[in-house]
């Protein structure tokens, strides 16, 4: 499989409606627009892209379990004399995600058993995720909640929001709170605000969380308008979804600062995916646009075990490679934590290059990033059978 990075893919750019030449994209700059225009047939796609035999069996076979839908901002990026695009591998189905693999699990993270009320998950002890809605932008294709959004599947998501905000109330050890779903961005402002401000008037909630690829898939929606009110609800954090340096345009860039300058702390989780990220140098490349963008890289992924999406995993090892290969060649800052979110329900597991050579009671034998070996002594502690030496300090 070729190099997944250009040139371009390095910069900022803004990619002009090249798809819609010749037709009225009027009202391409409002999310409206965007979400009244996506691409959500087979006959829509063949239209703009020569399809792989993968690629069109995919479209035709793959859609009962989650629908196709993608943003024409976002469609733009895809290359389409490339059937290996890392944009167009993200979005567009592929006959693999038909295939059955015994690993694989609807509910690979095991919200459904952490589920005290509908559609709010309780997995860690002061942290909740609240399950807001069932539909976003655009549909990745190894979405961990595929059995419930899009609509397309055989499960319904089922939100029950006086239950979640009692259940909140009563339950004093949450202290924050994460909106995800789907997409809470593609609420209106005013029914995402209704939200935020219940949320807001828990007290023991110290602050809300909002997971988004909204940013990234659409960044229309980030209006001035939804800034200001989201600047009414700090502490409030963001952690955005961006797995190719070619997602972060220009547009995106002045979105996310527009959130930043309203006070938004941003972070960035991205999955490990084959053939769209899973090499140093496209890895590196995303992390200092994020940088740029003024978001920090938080979370790599390991991909979940969701049905479907073999051909899109990695080896762990591939995870651990990149970031070797990213410590100490780049800022810390730059350098996200590589998880697995342990199948089953066990949440999520940091996963680390082995730095430490050796370890005893004495002392670590620990290396670099350059392969060095250093010795760091353990400290030496008084003896029970002799008394501590006392230190007088001359004043």
């Amino acid at each position: 499989m070729r190099k997944h990075t250009a040139d371009s893919d390095h910069e900022f750019r803004t990619y002009a409606p090249g798809f819609w030449a010749g037709q009225d994209f009027s009202g391409w700059e409002t999310s409206a627009w965007q979400l009244k225009n996506r691409i959500t047939s087979l006959r829509q796609l063949e239209e703009h892209l020569v399809l792989a035999p993968e690629e069109r069996s995919g479209v035709l076979l793959s859609g009962n379990k989650l629908a196709m839908a993608i943003t024409p901002h976002y469609f733009n990026l895809i290359d389409r004399n490339d059937p290996d695009c890392p944009i167009r591998r993200q979005v567009i189905p592929r006959i693999e995600e038909t295939w059955d693999n015994p690993d694989e699990m609807a509910d690979p993270c095991g919200e459904d058993s952490h589920m005290p009320v509908p559609g709010l998950v309780h997995r860690y002890p002061d942290r909740v995720l609240f399950l807001v809605t069932d539909r976003c932008a655009a549909y990745c294709r190894y979405c961990t909640r595929s059995r419930v959004v899009s609509g397309a599947g055989e499960q319904e998501l089922e939100t029950n929001f006086e239950a979640a905000f009692r259940y909140l109330e009563e339950h004093t050890e949450v202290r924050d709170v994460l909106l995800s779903g789907g997409d809470a961005l593609l609420f209106s402002d005013a029914k995402l605000e209704r939200i935020l401000k219940r949320l807001s008037a828990i007290p023991h909630i110290e602050f809300l969380r909002i997971g988004t690829r909204v940013p990234i898939f659409l960044p229309q929606r980030i209006t001035p308008e939804l800034c200001r009110m989201l600047q009414k609800y700090h502490p409030l954090w963001m952690s955005i979804h961006t797995n190719h340096p070619r997602e972060l345009t220009l547009e995106v860039k002045e979105a996310l600062e527009r959130l930043a300058n309203h006070g938004v702390p941003i972070g960035n989780q991205s999955v490990l995916l084959r053939g769209v990220n899973d090499d140093v140098e496209t890895m590196k490349a995303l992390v200092h646009k994020l940088l740029r963008c003024r978001v920090r890289p938080y979370y790599l992924y390991q991909c979940d075990l969701i049905e479907g999406s073999a051909h899109l995993r990695t080896s762990i090892s591939k995870g651990i490679e990149i970031i070797e290969g990213l410590r100490g060649h780049t800022t810390g800052y730059a350098i996200p934590q590589f998880v697995i979110d342990a199948p089953g329900g066990g949440g999520k597991v940091p996963v680390n290059p082995d730095y430490v050579v050796h370890r005893d009671a004495t002392r670590v034998i620990i290396r670099n990033y350059e392969g060095k070996i250093f010795e760091y002594p353990e400290p030496t502690l008084p003896s029970a059978a002799q008394p501590a030496v006392e230190t007088t300090v001359s004043r």
